[in-house]
């Protein structure tokens, strides 16, 4: 099933409360304070079975679905990597539409909280119709919630999203793939999405971040605040993903500003 077949099946049901509610109700069922700790702690967090494996294959099999997006990219032409990643159009799918909604308000509080910290002028609004308005204003109108794929070679460089000048510090990524081995029912091998922080004066520090199909990690974009002997400082962050030793992965890219 694609996401269009998705979408019209959910505009149809007789049930107003039906998949986008019960997506809504998933979301505000995990625990945003233990969420919101781990990433003061370690700059990301997980969400496990985010999505369903019905949601995740009609999302990976819509990626040739031409007229959801507004462009391509081939990552080797720019010097990001290998593979390929394709942005969303407005108006989102709905299933997209319905987790950038339902995130963003959990993850606002963290945002302000290290906004405070670092000193930072501006704060973000509760809503994500509010911070989009902020952005549209700005010139950043162009949607950026992304489709990825991956291939057997393929690879995304360490990166940070930021397309203007209003940055929402936190997004999520939801890996729409089952990794393993195809003879144990997997889709790609290989293919771990990764993160870094460099503190001031001292090396660089990766992690793993494990993810089965349906999981979601939200995570920072470029830096979170880490108290210090004087005060909080900026760690930066960035992310990427391990090169694929076998199969195909997609996963779908949760941003909730807008691009210039």
């Amino acid at each position: 099933m694609t996401i269009d077949a998705i979408d019209r099946s959910e505009n149809a049901a007789p049930d107003a409360a039906d998949a986008r509610e019960r997506l809504r109700r998933r979301i505000d069922g995990y625990d945003w304070n233990a969420v919101g700790a781990a990433l003061d702690a370690q700059g990301w967090a997980s969400l496990p079975a985010l999505l369903s494996a019905r949601q995740c294959t009609a999302l990976a099999e819509g990626y040739d679905e031409d007229e959801r997006y507004r462009s391509r990219i081939v990552m080797q032409r720019h010097g990001f990597g290998r593979g390929e990643y394709r942005y969303f159009r407005y108006p989102l799918p709905a299933m997209v539409q319905t987790l950038r909604e339902g995130l963003y308000p959990h993850l606002a509080p963290v945002a302000a909280r290290w906004s405070a910290a670092l000193a930072e002028a501006g704060g973000y609004p509760d809503t994500l119709d509010a911070f989009l308005a902020r952005c549209h204003a700005a010139g950043q109108a162009r949607p950026t919630p992304l489709l990825l794929r991956y291939v057997e070679g393929d690879y995304n460089c360490l990166h940070q999203d930021v397309y203007g000048e209003h940055v929402f510090p936190l997004q999520a990524a939801i890996l729409l793939s089952q990794p393993g081995r195809a003879e144990d029912g997997g889709d790609f091998e290989g293919g771990e999405f990764v993160l870094t922080e460099q503190r001031p004066r001292m090396q660089s520090r990766a992690q793993v971040v494990p993810l089965r199909q349906g999981d979601a990690v939200v995570f920072a974009v470029r830096h979170r605040p880490q108290r210090g002997a004087r005060g909080f400082y900026r760690v930066n962050l960035r992310h990427g993903v391990s090169a694929l030793r076998a199969g195909r992965r997609h996963t779908l890219g949760v941003i909730f500003h807008d691009a210039q």
